[in-house]
C-alpha cells in the first residue's frame, strides 16, 4: 500500500470549485485562502499565504476550465531502486517563485529561485495585528 496526497490541492479546486454540483461548491477565493493562507498560518509561516505587500507568495497560473488531475502511478525512482508515488496535473499554466517562472506548462524551466524554510516566520513588519 501506498498512497499519493500530491493532488490534494488539485482536487480541492477542480471537484470543490468546479465540478461539485452547485449547491456543494464552494467558492475559488474561498478555497485558494484555505489551501494558502489558512495552511500557512496553520504551520506559523504568518509571512506567506496571501498576496499582500511585505509577503513572500509564490502563484500558480491557472486554467480552470481545462484544470484536469490524472490517474496516480508508481514510479522507482528512489534510493536502491525505490518506489514512489507521481500524479500529474495539467491546467497549470505557470508557477512562479520569487518573481521567476519555474513551470510553465507542466515543464519546469530550470529556475530555482525557492530556498528552504526553517521554522516559524513572523508577519512582515507592521502587518502583525492583521495576521493574529
Amino acid at each position: 500500500g501506498m498512497i499519493c496526497d500530491a493532488g490534494y490541492p488539485t482536487f480541492m479546486l477542480t471537484y470543490w470549485g468546479r465540478d461539485a454540483a452547485p449547491e456543494m461548491r464552494m467558492s475559488v477565493p474561498h478555497l485558494i485562502k484555505k489551501l494558502a493562507a489558512d495552511t500557512a498560518a496553520a504551520v506559523d509561516l504568518l509571512d506567506r499565504g496571501m498576496v499582500k505587500p511585505g509577503y513572500k507568495a509564490d502563484l500558480n497560473v491557472i486554467d480552470f476550465k481545462n484544470l484536469r488531475l490524472h490517474v496516480p502511478h508508481s514510479v522507482f525512482d528512489l534510493t536502491a531502486n525505490g518506489r514512489s508515488m507521481k500524479q500529474r496535473a495539467t491546467g497549470f499554466v505557470a508557477t512562479i517563485v520569487n518573481g521567476e517562472v519555474t513551470y510553465r506548462n507542466g515543464e519546469h524551466t530550470g529556475k530555482l529561485p525557492g530556498k528552504l524554510v526553517r521554522g516559524a516566520k513572523k508577519a512582515p513588519a507592521g502587518l502583525q495585528a492583521a495576521a493574529e
